[in-house]
Order: C-alpha cells, then sequence, then structure tokens
C-alpha cells in the first residue's frame, strides 16, 4: 500500500523538486495542495502530473475547512510544507501577502494537522511527520570571517519576508512542544537548478543574458550566499523526513560560498562555451553586467553550518556548485519553451486539469 504524503506549495521551485524525487519512489502517493499564485507552475512537473500516485489539489492552506477536508479525504502519513511567498523584493512591496501566506497559512495548516493527528489510532500517529521548509535568511545576516550559523543561531530576520518565515518556524516548533504534534524544521541556503522562477538570480541572468539584455547586479554585488543545487536539497528533506529526529532542526547547505557577482561571472563564462552564438551587438557576456542601486536592508552574507545533517543523517550534496551549474544552464538552454510559457504567463492560462484531484 503506498504512503500518502500532502506536499504544500508543489507547484513551486523546491516543492516540484521534491515531488520530482518522491513520485521515483512507487511507495508514496502524493497529494499536492498550491494555491497556484504566479509562482506556481504546474508544468515543472513534467509527466509527473500523470502518474496514478500524483493528485493535485488547489486550495490555498489558509482554508480551514478546505484544508481539514483534504486530510480527512486522503489520510495523509507525512505533511511537508512548502507553501510560502519567498520573494524578498516582493516582501519589501507588499508584506502582507506574506504574513498572510507565510505566518497564517502555517497556523491553519498546523491546527488542521494537529487536529487530524491527535484522532489517529497509536501506530499511525508515531509514524506521522510535520516537515517545514525555512530558509537561511531567518539568521539574518552574519559577517565575513563569522563561523556559518549551526541550528542553535539566534533568529535576527532582517525582510518582511524572513521575519515571515521566522514566526512561521516558532509556530511549529510551539506546536510540537505545546501538543506532541511530530515536527522537524529544516533551513536551506539558497537553491538554484531547472525550473526556478526567472525573478531570482541565476535564471534571471542566464535569461536576460541570452537576450542581449542587461544583467543587473546589486551594489558591488559582494553580498555572499551559499549555493544548493535544488535535487540536493529535496534529498536533503527526504533525509529528514525519513531518518531525522522528532522536534529537532537540520541545516541543508552546497558548502559553497559566493559572492553574487562570482556567481553572474561564472553564469557569463559558462555560457561563452554552451552558448557561444550570441545576441546582436553582443561581443561578450560579461559586457552586458550592469550595477544598479542596493536594495533597501540587503543581508551581507548568509552560511549555514551543515555538519548536523551531515554526521547524524549521512547527508552531502551530490553536486558541487560547478557541476550543478553546468547542469543548470545546459536545463534552460534546452528547455527554452518552459522559459518562454512562463515570461509571457502562458504557464498560467493553461495549467488547470493537470494531474487529477478527487475532493469536488
Amino acid at each position: 500500500m503506498s504512503i500518502p504524503i500532502i506536499v504544500t506549495g508543489g507547484a513551486g521551485f523546491i516543492g516540484s523538486a521534491v515531488i520530482r524525487l518522491l513520485l521515483s519512489d512507487a511507495r508514496y502517493r502524493v497529494v499536492n495542495v498550491d494555491k497556484l499564485t504566479y509562482a506556481g507552475n504546474l508544468e515543472s512537473l513534467g509527466d509527473n502530473v500523470f502518474n496514478p500516485n500524483y493528485c493535485f489539489e488547489q486550495i490555498d492552506i489558509c482554508q480551514h475547512d478546505e484544508m481539514l477536508k483534504l486530510f480527512r479525504h486522503y489520510s495523509p502519513q507525512a505533511v511537508i510544507h512548502l507553501a510560502a511567498e519567498s520573494h524578498v523584493d516582493r516582501s519589501l512591496e507588499g508584506p502582507s501577502t506574506f504574513i498572510q501566506t507565510n505566518i497564517i497559512g502555517t497556523y491553519q495548516l498546523l491546527e488542521v494537522a494537529y487536529r487530524y493527528w491527535e484522532n489517529l489510532p497509536d501506530q499511525t500517529q508515531s509514524r506521522f511527520r510535520f516537515v517545514h521548509v525555512s530558509t537561511d535568511e531567518v539568521f539574518g545576516d552574519i559577517e565575513v570571517g563569522s563561523p556559518p550559523c549551526t541550528e542553535q543561531a539566534a533568529y535576527a530576520p532582517n525582510s518582511p519576508y524572513s521575519a515571515s518565515k521566522a514566526c512561521s518556524d516558532h509556530l511549529v516548533r510551539a506546536w510540537w512542544r505545546s501538543y506532541g504534534l511530530p515536527v522537524l524544521v529544516t533551513h536551506c541556503t539558497n537553491n538554484y537548478g531547472p525550473y526556478q522562477f526567472p525573478e531570482k538570480l541565476i535564471p534571471l541572468m542566464l535569461l536576460n543574458a541570452l537576450e542581449g539584455k542587461q544583467l543587473p547586479v546589486y551594489g558591488a554585488g559582494e553580498q555572499i550566499r551559499d549555493w544548493l543545487y535544488v535535487d540536493d536539497h529535496a534529498r536533503g528533506i527526504m533525509r529528514v523526513f525519513s531518518h531525522g529526529k522528532v522536534g529537532e532542526n537540520y541545516n541543508i547547505g552546497g558548502n559553497t560560498q559566493l559572492a553574487n557577482l562570482q556567481v553572474v561571472h561564472h553564469i557569463c563564462d559558462l555560457l561563452e562555451i554552451l552558448a557561444p552564438d550570441k545576441p546582436a551587438g553582443v561581443n561578450q557576456y560579461q559586457d552586458l553586467i550592469t550595477h544598479v542601486a542596493d536594495r533597501p536592508g540587503h543581508d551581507h552574507r548568509y552560511a549555514l553550518d551543515t555538519s548536523k545533517i551531515r554526521e547524524e543523517l549521512g547527508w552531502k550534496p551530490r553536486e558541487s556548485f560547478f557541476s550543478g551549474m553546468r547542469k543548470t544552464v545546459e536545463w534552460y538552454l534546452n528547455n527554452a519553451e518552459w522559459s518562454r510559457r512562463v515570461q509571457d504567463g502562458s504557464y498560467q492560462r493553461e495549467r488547470l486539469g493537470m494531474g487529477h484531484k478527487e475532493i469536488a
């Protein structure tokens, strides 16, 4: 019998990678719960939308009654919670959406999950897991030269996005300590890879370069991030789900800290090799780099210490930054139609009906 798992935000970048990994194992039945905001793209699941072990339900996690109905219908043995607004620039322009989805949505999901879990038979109850996927940004800016953040680092969020994620982390912990809900929390560094929405740094730079557009870099481009290939992140989440200790936090990172400008230069170098036929008027891709005014409160450095998940659970990334970046650039070059449909909005007009649903 298959193991039913609810994945919230499964049409997003990381969520779709988790679902693709889950469906590669016939033991799992996946229920993708996604509101389908602008960043939700069911095409990122590929042929998996036709997998008999996959169902899609377009539901806002803030809708308590709809979520309760969903839990009762599918009887999940786990929840992997990825539904979130995640773009810092958008959080600066309109924080209310982040408060609603990341805080209120997580609260509603915890309430439904707890009410469902407390009524399960003892044996089923002991197997249930609630995995909450968070970010390194909740720990705030760390100085260059200081050690990466461990799971015990103090929270110091500096944007509406990271503050809303920090709040959701605290809610998840409270539902474990106060009510006993078996939760696990993961914090990840910057993800990259196939199917990433073009507002993010790497796909934005890559697609702009291929069109001969400017490559806008905030400030001097000295902001440092640790880079994690998205499929490695998905494997890390599943390792925590299957082997993690209830109530614990686990950092998942790529162990490669680079300045944003270094990342952009590497994209340009790869394109010189993999896409030598440049747009008209472009001599070298690096000529397109343009420095623009930095955004307010831009954190200089994030980094996570991943020794806990490596030593306790045996996880480490399979891809180096350089192998993962080459795969990423090659994927975008070979999947121009996916990018075009995202950029012109056609993915939003035609995405309904991708994958069957069972709840009327």
